[in-house]
């Protein structure tokens, strides 16, 4: 039970960070945590819920299948079958999914590509590349509004402990081994989005004169 809350108090910590980044417009987004690995349960946030809010009903707990163990009115995130796909065939610990203004506008800049790479930013070093000139990609699948058909698609794209994916004018789905890496992570291809849409409007106001 312990571990229970330690979980808990480290899933609020990071809905407090991305709320204060206005991060959960709406009632968008959806975080999960690990609680065990054997077998597999995670606290997920609730849905409907205003994730600028802090209320004892923020979390519920739910099984390798989504299905919530608690007794409780509140019903897991809709989106909650994505998280479970990342535990069952990760070691992952944590999982973070936004929908920002930028995540949306990048998958409309590059809505014919499967995938966006980027290449030569030192934020890259945060997603793990260290080299010169390190490339890193990103995946973008269609917004499928049927989640068990949106979860099957996601699932390709599942491969390591820790990994990120962009949902067309959606959002963005990353994971870590803990929540302290999932947030890292988050923020390298959060600010990598902003800075291509920067590049890309300037490139098109000089190119207009």
């Amino acid at each position: 039970m312990s571990k229970y809350f330690s979980r808990w108090s480290d899933l609020a910590a990071i809905k407090k960070e991305l709320a204060d980044r206005d991060w959960f417009f709406g009632t968008s987004g959806n975080l999960s945590i690990k609680v065990s690995n054997d077998p597999v349960t995670f606290l997920v946030t609730a849905s409907g819920k205003d994730k600028r809010k802090f209320t004892n009903h923020d979390f519920l707990l739910v099984d390798s299948n989504g299905e919530k163990l608690e007794d409780t009115t509140s019903k897991p995130s809709a989106e909650t079958l994505l998280h479970a796909k990342i535990y069952n065939k990760t070691n992952a610990g944590c999982v973070l999914h936004v929908h920002t203004i930028d995540n949306n506008v990048i998958t409309e800049l590059y809505k014919n590509e499967t995938h966006i790479e980027f290449t030569g930013n030192e934020i890259i070093k945060a997603l793990g590349s260290w080299e010169q000139d390190a490339k890193v990609s990103i995946p973008i699948i269609a917004n499928i509004a049927h989640i068990p058909t949106l979860a099957e698609q996601f699932d390709r794209y599942v491969n390591g402990d820790s990994g990120a994916i962009l949902i067309e004018n959606h959002g963005i789905t990353v994971w870590g081994k803990d929540a302290f890496e999932a947030k890292k992570i988050l923020e390298a291809w959060e600010f990598l989005f902003s800075y291509q849409i920067k590049v890309a409007t300037i490139k098109n106001v000089v190119g207009s004169f």
